[in-house]
Protein backbone atom coordinates (compact mmCIF):
# COMPACT_ATOMS: atom_id res chain seq x y z
CA UNK A 1 0.00 0.00 0.00
CA UNK A 2 1.53 3.08 -0.62
CA UNK A 3 2.00 5.55 2.27
CA UNK A 4 0.97 9.12 2.47
CA UNK A 5 2.55 11.94 3.98
CA UNK A 6 -0.37 14.56 5.05
CA UNK A 7 -0.33 17.49 6.92
CA UNK A 8 -3.29 20.00 7.63
CA UNK A 9 -3.67 22.25 5.05
CA UNK A 10 -3.73 25.34 7.32
CA UNK A 11 -0.60 27.76 9.15
CA UNK A 12 -1.22 26.95 12.43
CA UNK A 13 -1.21 23.50 11.94
CA UNK A 14 2.89 22.62 11.44
CA UNK A 15 2.38 18.98 12.45
CA UNK A 16 3.25 16.36 9.32
CA UNK A 17 4.33 12.32 9.61
CA UNK A 18 4.06 9.49 7.35
CA UNK A 19 1.10 7.19 7.82
CA UNK A 20 -0.63 4.18 5.65
CA UNK A 21 -4.00 5.36 3.91
CA UNK A 22 -6.73 4.22 5.96
CA UNK A 23 -9.29 2.48 4.84
CA UNK A 24 -12.78 3.07 6.25
CA UNK A 25 -14.35 -0.19 7.88
CA UNK A 26 -18.29 -0.33 8.14
CA UNK A 27 -18.38 -0.12 11.46
CA UNK A 28 -16.56 3.38 11.30
CA UNK A 29 -19.09 4.59 8.46
CA UNK A 30 -22.04 3.84 11.86
CA UNK A 31 -20.06 5.44 13.76
CA UNK A 32 -20.00 8.21 11.67
CA UNK A 33 -23.46 8.59 10.99
CA UNK A 34 -23.92 9.48 14.98
CA UNK A 35 -21.22 12.20 14.76
CA UNK A 36 -21.86 15.85 14.73
CA UNK A 37 -19.34 16.40 11.66
CA UNK A 38 -16.91 20.23 12.54
CA UNK A 39 -16.07 21.59 9.33
CA UNK A 40 -12.29 22.75 9.90
CA UNK A 41 -11.83 26.39 8.00
CA UNK A 42 -9.22 28.25 6.93
CA UNK A 43 -7.20 30.93 9.33
CA UNK A 44 -8.22 33.71 6.99
CA UNK A 45 -11.14 34.17 6.95
CA UNK A 46 -11.30 35.90 3.82
CA UNK A 47 -10.03 32.69 1.80
CA UNK A 48 -11.69 31.24 -1.14
CA UNK A 49 -12.03 28.24 0.14
CA UNK A 50 -13.70 29.65 3.03
CA UNK A 51 -15.88 32.09 1.09
CA UNK A 52 -16.68 28.60 -1.14
CA UNK A 53 -17.27 25.90 1.66
CA UNK A 54 -19.33 27.95 4.32
CA UNK A 55 -22.47 28.03 2.03
CA UNK A 56 -21.97 24.72 0.39
CA UNK A 57 -22.51 23.28 3.90
CA UNK A 58 -25.12 25.28 4.30
CA UNK A 59 -26.42 24.54 1.09
CA UNK A 60 -26.01 20.69 0.96
CA UNK A 61 -24.71 19.15 4.21
CA UNK A 62 -27.41 16.91 5.45
CA UNK A 63 -25.78 13.81 6.71
CA UNK A 64 -24.84 14.65 9.97
CA UNK A 65 -25.67 17.95 12.19
CA UNK A 66 -22.10 20.12 11.65
CA UNK A 67 -20.47 22.87 13.17
CA UNK A 68 -17.63 25.22 11.58
CA UNK A 69 -14.45 25.70 14.00
CA UNK A 70 -10.89 26.64 13.56
CA UNK A 71 -7.74 24.87 13.48
CA UNK A 72 -7.24 25.40 16.60
CA UNK A 73 -10.08 24.06 17.91
CA UNK A 74 -9.58 20.72 15.55
CA UNK A 75 -6.28 20.16 17.54
CA UNK A 76 -8.44 20.57 20.72
CA UNK A 77 -11.27 18.38 19.31
CA UNK A 78 -9.48 15.61 17.42
CA UNK A 79 -9.03 12.95 19.74
CA UNK A 80 -13.01 12.82 20.76
CA UNK A 81 -14.10 9.37 19.15
CA UNK A 82 -17.82 10.79 19.40
CA UNK A 83 -16.81 13.86 16.52
CA UNK A 84 -16.41 14.04 12.85
CA UNK A 85 -14.64 16.43 10.83
CA UNK A 86 -14.28 17.61 7.58
CA UNK A 87 -10.71 19.18 6.57
CA UNK A 88 -8.83 19.98 3.77
CA UNK A 89 -5.45 18.24 3.83
CA UNK A 90 -2.04 18.08 2.29
CA UNK A 91 -1.14 15.06 1.00
CA UNK A 92 2.14 13.64 -0.54
CA UNK A 93 2.83 10.35 -1.98
CA UNK A 94 6.13 8.93 -1.22
CA UNK A 95 6.22 6.00 -3.76
CA UNK A 96 6.22 8.50 -6.19
CA UNK A 97 9.13 9.72 -7.83
CA UNK A 98 8.51 13.31 -7.37
CA UNK A 99 6.46 14.09 -4.16
CA UNK A 100 4.13 17.11 -5.26
CA UNK A 101 1.78 18.11 -2.68
CA UNK A 102 -2.15 18.13 -3.04
CA UNK A 103 -5.15 19.30 -1.50
CA UNK A 104 -7.29 16.36 -0.49
CA UNK A 105 -11.39 17.25 0.74
CA UNK A 106 -11.54 14.68 3.73
CA UNK A 107 -13.66 13.54 6.09
CA UNK A 108 -12.03 11.61 9.25
CA UNK A 109 -13.36 10.26 12.43
CA UNK A 110 -11.82 11.74 15.66
CA UNK A 111 -9.40 9.06 17.32
CA UNK A 112 -6.81 9.20 20.30
CA UNK A 113 -3.79 9.02 17.79
CA UNK A 114 -0.72 11.18 17.41
CA UNK A 115 -0.61 11.57 14.34
CA UNK A 116 -3.16 13.20 11.92
CA UNK A 117 -2.56 10.51 9.26
CA UNK A 118 -4.14 7.82 11.83
CA UNK A 119 -7.20 9.59 12.33
CA UNK A 120 -10.39 7.19 10.58
CA UNK A 121 -11.16 8.11 7.05
CA UNK A 122 -14.29 8.42 5.75
CA UNK A 123 -14.20 9.86 2.67
CA UNK A 124 -10.93 11.57 0.33
CA UNK A 125 -11.24 13.57 -2.52
CA UNK A 126 -8.36 15.22 -4.46
CA UNK A 127 -9.05 19.42 -4.85
CA UNK A 128 -5.80 20.23 -6.54
CA UNK A 129 -1.82 20.75 -6.06
CA UNK A 130 -1.03 22.98 -3.24
CA UNK A 131 0.93 25.09 -5.30
CA UNK A 132 -2.18 26.28 -7.67
CA UNK A 133 -4.65 28.43 -6.40
CA UNK A 134 -7.86 27.57 -4.56
CA UNK A 135 -10.06 29.34 -7.82
CA UNK A 136 -9.18 26.02 -9.94
CA UNK A 137 -11.10 24.05 -7.53
CA UNK A 138 -13.34 26.16 -5.05
CA UNK A 139 -16.51 26.78 -7.65
CA UNK A 140 -16.74 23.12 -7.31
CA UNK A 141 -16.57 22.58 -4.19
CA UNK A 142 -20.66 22.04 -3.17
CA UNK A 143 -20.73 19.06 -5.63
CA UNK A 144 -17.50 17.34 -4.16
CA UNK A 145 -19.46 17.77 -1.13
CA UNK A 146 -22.33 16.29 -2.30
CA UNK A 147 -21.03 12.94 -3.55
CA UNK A 148 -18.76 12.90 -0.31
CA UNK A 149 -22.19 12.47 1.59
CA UNK A 150 -23.43 10.59 -1.61
CA UNK A 151 -20.57 7.97 -1.27
CA UNK A 152 -20.75 7.36 2.33
CA UNK A 153 -24.35 6.23 2.14
CA UNK A 154 -23.60 3.86 -1.10
CA UNK A 155 -20.83 2.37 2.06
CA UNK A 156 -23.06 1.71 4.88
CA UNK A 157 -25.79 0.52 2.49
CA UNK A 158 -23.36 -1.44 0.85
CA UNK A 159 -20.50 -2.43 3.03
CA UNK A 160 -19.10 -5.16 0.72
CA UNK A 161 -17.56 -2.25 -1.45
CA UNK A 162 -15.53 -0.99 0.71
CA UNK A 163 -11.89 -1.68 -0.17
CA UNK A 164 -8.99 0.01 -0.42
CA UNK A 165 -9.59 1.14 -4.38
CA UNK A 166 -13.23 1.78 -4.39
CA UNK A 167 -13.09 3.93 -7.23
CA UNK A 168 -13.19 0.48 -9.54
CA UNK A 169 -16.88 0.52 -8.66
CA UNK A 170 -17.59 4.07 -10.17
CA UNK A 171 -15.84 3.37 -13.26
CA UNK A 172 -18.31 0.81 -14.00
CA UNK A 173 -20.06 4.23 -14.93
CA UNK A 174 -17.71 5.44 -17.43
CA UNK A 175 -19.89 4.66 -20.28
CA UNK A 176 -23.42 6.16 -19.35
CA UNK A 177 -21.28 9.70 -19.77
CA UNK A 178 -22.57 9.58 -22.99
CA UNK A 179 -26.34 9.32 -21.95
CA UNK A 180 -25.40 13.00 -20.92
CA UNK A 181 -23.20 16.27 -22.01
CA UNK A 182 -20.17 16.07 -21.06
CA UNK A 183 -18.74 19.46 -20.19
CA UNK A 184 -14.85 20.75 -19.96
CA UNK A 185 -12.67 23.49 -19.27
CA UNK A 186 -10.49 23.95 -22.26
CA UNK A 187 -7.76 24.25 -20.20
CA UNK A 188 -8.54 20.73 -18.22
CA UNK A 189 -7.98 18.93 -21.53
CA UNK A 190 -4.63 17.67 -22.87
CA UNK A 191 -3.05 20.64 -24.58
CA UNK A 192 -2.57 18.97 -28.35
CA UNK A 193 -6.14 18.12 -28.32
CA UNK A 194 -7.73 21.30 -27.17
CA UNK A 195 -9.93 22.17 -30.09
CA UNK A 196 -13.19 21.19 -30.34
CA UNK A 197 -12.60 19.19 -33.97
CA UNK A 198 -10.38 17.34 -31.93
CA UNK A 199 -12.28 16.07 -29.04
CA UNK A 200 -14.68 15.76 -31.74
CA UNK A 201 -12.74 12.57 -33.09
CA UNK A 202 -12.07 11.17 -29.86
CA UNK A 203 -15.68 11.08 -28.29
CA UNK A 204 -18.98 11.16 -31.26
CA UNK A 205 -21.32 12.00 -28.12
CA UNK A 206 -22.52 15.48 -26.58
CA UNK A 207 -19.97 18.02 -25.45
CA UNK A 208 -19.36 21.52 -24.93
CA UNK A 209 -16.56 23.48 -23.71
CA UNK A 210 -17.70 25.92 -20.64
CA UNK A 211 -16.21 28.25 -18.19
CA UNK A 212 -16.04 28.13 -14.38
CA UNK A 213 -18.75 30.39 -14.49
CA UNK A 214 -20.78 27.52 -16.83
CA UNK A 215 -20.20 25.37 -13.78
CA UNK A 216 -20.84 26.59 -10.95
CA UNK A 217 -24.26 27.10 -12.20
CA UNK A 218 -24.48 23.79 -13.46
CA UNK A 219 -23.91 22.61 -10.12
CA UNK A 220 -25.80 25.14 -8.17
CA UNK A 221 -29.06 23.95 -10.55
CA UNK A 222 -27.99 20.45 -9.59
CA UNK A 223 -28.58 19.58 -13.69
CA UNK A 224 -29.25 15.90 -14.28
CA UNK A 225 -28.31 16.38 -17.90
CA UNK A 226 -24.45 17.23 -17.39
CA UNK A 227 -20.95 14.87 -16.05
CA UNK A 228 -18.26 17.38 -15.55
CA UNK A 229 -14.71 17.09 -15.65
CA UNK A 230 -13.18 17.74 -12.22
CA UNK A 231 -9.37 17.72 -13.08
CA UNK A 232 -6.78 18.26 -10.52
CA UNK A 233 -2.82 19.09 -11.99
CA UNK A 234 -0.22 21.76 -11.76
CA UNK A 235 -1.79 24.09 -13.68
CA UNK A 236 1.23 25.66 -15.70
CA UNK A 237 3.46 25.55 -11.98
CA UNK A 238 6.84 23.83 -12.32
CA UNK A 239 5.52 20.64 -10.58
CA UNK A 240 4.25 18.07 -12.84
CA UNK A 241 3.58 14.77 -11.15
CA UNK A 242 0.25 13.11 -10.41
CA UNK A 243 -2.86 14.67 -13.16
CA UNK A 244 -6.31 13.00 -11.86
CA UNK A 245 -9.39 13.05 -13.70
CA UNK A 246 -12.65 12.52 -12.64
CA UNK A 247 -15.81 12.54 -14.11
CA UNK A 248 -18.90 14.04 -11.89
CA UNK A 249 -22.38 14.41 -12.58
CA UNK A 250 -23.55 18.29 -11.78
CA UNK A 251 -26.95 17.07 -10.53
CA UNK A 252 -26.57 13.28 -9.34
CA UNK A 253 -23.15 13.79 -7.55
CA UNK A 254 -21.90 10.63 -8.99
CA UNK A 255 -18.72 9.58 -10.15
CA UNK A 256 -18.31 8.32 -14.10
CA UNK A 257 -14.93 8.30 -14.53
CA UNK A 258 -11.51 8.23 -11.86
CA UNK A 259 -8.14 7.84 -13.09
CA UNK A 260 -4.90 9.62 -13.00
CA UNK A 261 -1.89 9.57 -14.79
CA UNK A 262 1.81 11.02 -14.60
CA UNK A 263 3.11 13.75 -16.65
CA UNK A 264 5.27 13.33 -19.08
CA UNK A 265 5.10 15.42 -22.11
CA UNK A 266 7.74 12.88 -24.00
CA UNK A 267 4.66 10.14 -23.92
CA UNK A 268 2.48 12.60 -24.79
CA UNK A 269 1.05 12.26 -21.31
CA UNK A 270 0.63 16.41 -20.52
CA UNK A 271 -1.72 17.96 -18.03
CA UNK A 272 -5.43 17.32 -18.78
CA UNK A 273 -7.84 14.93 -20.58
CA UNK A 274 -6.15 12.38 -22.55
CA UNK A 275 -6.70 10.63 -26.06
CA UNK A 276 -7.15 7.40 -24.27
CA UNK A 277 -9.35 8.77 -21.67
CA UNK A 278 -11.86 10.34 -24.07
CA UNK A 279 -11.68 6.45 -25.85
CA UNK A 280 -12.23 4.77 -22.74
CA UNK A 281 -15.99 6.50 -22.28
CA UNK A 282 -16.96 6.93 -25.41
Amino acid sequence: MKRLFVAIGILALAYSSYADRYVARHEDIKSFLKTTTYVVLDDNPMSDYNMKIKPAIENSWKITPYEFISSTQFEEMRSDINKSFLVKLQVKFSADKLEATYNFLCVVLGAAVKRHTDLPDICSVPLGYASVPEDSYTYKLESLIRFAQNHIRMLDENPQLIKSNIFDYYNKNRKETKTKELWLLEQDIEPNIRSQSEVRKLYPHPFKIVTKDDLEKAIAEKNENIVYLHKVGPEGTRLQARCYKILIGAGDDQFYYFNYHMINRNKKRGDGFLPKDFKKIK
